[in-house]
């Protein structure tokens, strides 16, 4: 949660419950991500199960797609943002690819390398 900013009535701040906790019996939910950019997730619970062990990290199976970078502006700021580093006549081609600041495929999606980023961020 951003600090200093109130949450909304009905939601939760995610460091006082755990996922099960939040859900009770409900098996999908909406996870807003960045309130600014105003990214909405529906997120489904397929399968639960108990680990032998706690899981220290969280770890990523599978996916698609490329993370949009942050602050681009939410999805339609993100569509304007891919059309714009696909066409090099774009008047802000050169502007967005230099504010990217390294190369970017919209479908590119690599678990090894988001497991990575995971780890590291956790230490």
């Amino acid at each position: 949660m951003e600090p200093n900013w109130d949450l909304p009535d009905g939601v939760i701040d995610e460091a006082s419950v755990t996922l099960e906790e939040a859900l009770g019996a409900r098996r999908t939910f909406l996870y807003v991500y960045d309130f600014g950019d105003n990214w909405r997730h529906k997120v489904k619970v397929e399968k639960t199960v108990t680990l032998d062990a706690p899981l220290s990290l969280a770890l990523c199976l599978a996916g698609e797609n490329a993370c949009p970078p942050e602050d681009v502006g939410g999805a339609p700021g993100y569509e304007d943002f891919v059309q714009a580093l696909a066409d090099p006549a774009h008047p802000e081609h050169d502007e967005l690819k230099q504010w990217v600041g390294r190369p970017f495929d919209p479908a590119a999606f690599d678990a090894a390398e988001i497991n990575l980023w995971l780890n590291h961020t956790a230490s």
